[in-house]
């Protein structure tokens, strides 16, 4: 794919913000015709620019209030016990977004609970008692300041 130009910015730019936008209010902020906005936003999404098209939730609004972020150490971190403790997270619906980080700590995970009950469950099955952890400590969210997924994009040939 050839490089993004100030076009392609806009276009990752809004589509971030709203992805429902009609072709023809995407035209009139990106400056481009409807079609061609179409066929670039295939383009970016082909080539992998756009991995998604999502809409977030508000988990209060779905009856998980609680918001976590909790930091994992494992015991060892070895090849298998590192992707076993990623497929579990994958497989679980209550973690919203599992990273795999550098530093002392091995993954830091942001789950969603009902209560301190489902949160107790969730501890115990994939920290307490899972033999791959060595240690975890738990944060509890009480203010959302900033939710997104937003990126900021730049030109390739120049910063804009």
């Amino acid at each position: 794919m050839p490089a993004l130009d100030s076009f392609d910015v806009k276009l990752l730019t809004e589509v971030q913000q709203n992805n429902r936008l009609t072709m023809d209010e995407m035209s009139r902020r990106v400056g481009l015709s409807p079609s061609a906005c179409q066929r670039r936003l295939h383009r970016l999404r082909e080539s992998g620019h756009i991995a998604a098209d999502v809409s977030i939730l508000d988990p209060r609004k779905l009856g998980k209030p609680l918001i976590m972020i909790i930091e994992v150490t494992l015991e060892r971190e070895g090849p298998e016990a590192t992707t076993r403790f990623k497929d579990a997270m994958r497989r679980n619906p209550q973690v919203m977004q599992c990273y795999y980080v550098t530093g002392e700590k091995d993954f830091i995970l942001q789950v969603a609970m009902r209560d301190m009950e489902e949160f107790d469950r969730f501890q115990n099955e994939f920290c307490t008692q899972n033999p791959m952890v060595n240690r975890f400590s738990t944060s509890v969210v009480v203010d959302p300041v900033k939710v997104n997924l937003n990126i900021p994009v730049h030109c390739e040939d120049r910063k804009t």
